[in-house]
């Protein structure tokens, strides 16, 4: 490949993956094409992009980014994925698919980066055990809830009784003041 072609895949890469900052290294090699096109597919079902790429040509595309880690030491074709709605879903997305040997099978997670940090395939198995931002963020609504809940039941609990009380002892008064007031009316009705 001539230096001009190169540096023209090279801006077209740095095009595709302007703002990807984290993103996951797979490699398919053997698939065939019908099988590629259906994991092509299912992945962007799931909002995940995969680009296949020469790794001399990615790190290229990737110098002075946080993705350039992930190219380090590789030779051959991979492909890149990124994508989903954060890092933790786009890595449990590709850890299982890499864990099923059925359809997919020679589909592998063989790295990738996280906040310019590169990853190897033990690495990706790890995060994906992470909580996804989701469940983050039920947790972390769990956590700021369940003392508030706590603190309400504590304010109401006797506040509650207390208020019952008063509304009883205000009944109980009404109901003394509508007897005595019907007997005030009886009693002029028999003069």
């Amino acid at each position: 490949m001539s230096k001009y072609v190169k540096s023209l895949v090279t801006r077209d890469i740095q095009k595709r993956l302007d703002g990807v900052a984290d993103a996951v290294l797979v490699s398919y090699v053997g698939m065939d094409a019908n099988t590629t096109n259906e994991l092509s597919g299912l992945l962007h079902q799931k909002g995940i992009r995969m680009m296949m790429v020469k790794n001399s040509l990615g790190r290229r595309a990737a110098e002075g980014s946080t993705l350039r880690p992930a190219f380090e030491g590789l030779s051959g074709m991979r492909a890149l994925c990124w994508g989903g709605s954060d890092f933790v879903s786009l890595v449990k997305e590709i850890v299982q698919l890499d864990k099923d040997s059925g359809k997919f099978g020679k589909f592998k997670a063989e790295g990738g980066v996280l906040d310019g940090e590169p990853l190897d395939a033990a690495k990706l198995a790890e995060v994906s055990k992470w909580p996804t931002r989701e469940e983050q963020i039920a947790l972390l609504v769990g956590q700021i809830l369940g003392p508030g809940g706590q603190l309400a039941a504590a304010i109401l609990g006797p506040g509650g009784m207390v208020a019952g009380q008063i509304k009883a002892k205000g009944d109980e008064e009404e109901g003394q003041e509508v007897q005595s007031g019907q007997e005030v009316q009886s009693g002029q009705e028999g003069e």
